[in-house]
């Protein structure tokens, strides 16, 4: 899986006020639980930008005054009339410890049924994953070149190595919609 890094400066106070001041001066206060304790520390808001607006996933390199940490972003809140970033929840990673994040799905070929005339459709854009982070892919890709015209995909057809899939087993990945067009090509051609 990709790395993205940050660099973050610990804090001593968090409370409202310097919650307040740091956002004042551009930075974000962050909080990475998982470990030993729980580390406070801000990082200028700006490196958020292509961690947050991105659609890939990332495990993240935090280097917080010198120490290195592995994590992952767990929470992200957002200023609700400015939209800026205002908080940000890591998890530190362990090598042994299974841990639940979100990865995106990436569909391969190309379906039969949209070779029909059909309409491909993807309804879930991510799939919570179980597992250690060294067996998390950068996407989970799935061949669709034999799903028909009317069919779909579910996740609980889907099997990844070293990964435990956590979304609904009956929950649509992607389908291949009949479109007015298919459907007028099938009644218009002969029967058999």
């Amino acid at each position: 899986m990709k790395t993205f890094e940050i660099k973050g400066s610990l804090r001593t106070d968090v409370g409202k006020k310097s919650t307040k001041a740091l956002r004042t001066q551009g930075l974000v206060p962050c909080v990475m639980y998982g470990g030993k304790s729980n580390i406070h520390f801000s990082v200028i808001a700006k490196d958020f930008t292509h961690l947050v607006y991105s659609p890939n996933v990332y495990l993240v390199d935090l280097d917080i005054d010198g120490k290195k940490y592995q994590a992952t972003m767990q929470n992200l809140q957002f200023n609700s009339v400015s939209d800026d970033i205002e908080h940000v929840d890591f998890l530190e990673i362990k090598k042994d410890r299974e841990l639940t994040i979100e990865i995106p799905v990436k569909l391969t070929g190309l379906a039969e049924g949209v070779k029909q005339g059909g309409k491909l459709m993807l309804k879930m854009r991510k799939l919570h994953v179980k597992g250690l982070s060294s067996n998390f892919p950068d996407t989970l890709d799935i061949d669709i070149s034999k799903l028909e015209l009317g069919k779909s995909i579910k996740v609980g057809e889907l099997k990844f190595k070293g990964l435990e899939l956590l979304d609904s087993k009956n929950a649509v990945i992607a389908t291949v919609r009949l479109t007015r067009s298919a459907m007028s090509a099938k009644e218009a051609a002969p029967a058999k």
